[in-house]
């Protein structure tokens, strides 16, 4: 009988606790904010020596498909410390450049290497990239916590390691939940906690930002450009262009499987022929290009205004004063991304 109680006893604060936990687990998870990226994978900066071992090279690369020619011999270097925005059109190639990046697809020709080896030849490869290619890499019936520890034992890390890239991402409130019951949002931040746990130098990112909401976007954005300051090499491919214009520091843009553009983000978006153009307001167009010479072209715009494009604002404002013009309106407008993105890919949108 004492037996009996006891065990009742015991059954019933077990229920309680129980109850009690569930409850503030389920309380807290509605809670899933991001944590600041002030310390990324413990604040471990890449020595200055060991930059070079994360720098990507790419080097005529090549992928045909029955004909078809997804990747073209493609040439590009992702640089150590900075973000890298790899932006496309559908169809332009991204996807399949990636995967020969981790040596999931072969190239017909060409090479891709970081540090001068093949991802295949890297040793400890989980320690050296962190790549996230799909947000459902996850089987749908284990916890996220329960994923990345099985990560980490695969890869020899201490469990510990995913508490902590769970605290990073801002999932710890959701870490006992199973990945099936993820939102789209949430399962992006799993896969860069994946991506994360073996502390890379290097990582690779097809389309983080999809599903997040604005401020998971701006985590994104703080998480990623803290990294590259730490010395890591941040490769992401990503269709959201004015995101990618806040982000990047360098941007490569490929179409129809072949480079269209490669450099800093200022000097990309302002390589348009151009350079930008003016908006000018007069009532006397007619006068003004002929005061403007050969040197400007004069096009029109909406309600009578007309676009300047070949001199600058002030070189508009002092012809029209030498020729008694009357300006109403003079305003430079300066190319964005996506001018510039879509200026590049013309034509090439297609499913190839």
């Amino acid at each position: 009988m004492i037996i009996l109680v006891a065990a009742l006893l015991v059954g019933g604060l077990a229920w309680v606790w129980w109850r009690t936990a569930g409850n503030g687990a389920r309380a807290r998870a509605v809670d899933i904010t991001p944590r600041s990226p002030g310390r990324p994978t413990g604040g471990r900066t890449i020595p200055a020596g060991a930059l070079p071992d994360g720098r990507i090279v790419v080097s005529g690369l090549t992928k045909h498909y029955q004909g078809v020619k997804a990747v073209d011999s493609l040439s590009f270097v992702v640089e150590p410390g900075r973000v890298t925005g790899f932006l496309g059109p559908n169809g332009a190639g991204k996807t399949t450049t990636l995967r020969m990046l981790l040596n999931l697809v072969q190239p017909t020709a060409g090479t891709a290497t970081i540090g001068g080896v093949r991802y295949a030849d890297l040793d400890q490869p989980v320690r050296r990239v962190g790549a996230v290619l799909e947000a459902s890499g996850a089987h749908k019936g284990r916890t996220g916590r329960h994923h990345l520890r099985v990560i980490c034992q695969a890869a020899g890390i201490p469990l510990a390691r995913a508490d902590e890239v769970l605290e990073l991402v801002g999932l710890t409130a959701a870490g006992d939940r199973t990945f099936g019951g993820y939102s789209l949002g949430m399962r992006q931040r799993l896969g860069v906690a994946a991506a994360l746990v073996g502390d890379p130098q290097v990582l690779i990112l097809d389309e983080p930002a999809n599903g997040l909401d604005p401020e998971g976007i701006r985590w994104m954005r703080d998480l990623l450009q803290t990294l590259a300051a730490h010395g890591r090499t941040i490769l992401v491919s990503s269709h959201q262009l004015p995101e990618m214009e806040l982000l990047a520091d360098d941007l490569i843009i490929i179409s129809g499987g072949r480079l269209a553009a490669h450099g800093t983000a200022a000097s990309v978006v302002h390589s348009m022929a151009d350079g930008g153009r003016t908006l000018v307001r007069t009532p006397e167009v007619a006068k003004l290009a002929a005061a403007l010479g050969n040197n400007a072209i004069v096009t029109p715009a909406a309600d009578g205004d007309v676009y300047v494009i070949g001199v600058d604002a002030a070189a508009i404002g002092d012809a029209a004063r030498r020729a008694g013009v009357a300006i109403h309106q003079l305003t430079t407008q300066r190319p964005d991304l996506e001018a510039v993105f879509l200026e590049l890919t013309a034509g090439k949108a297609a499913i190839r």
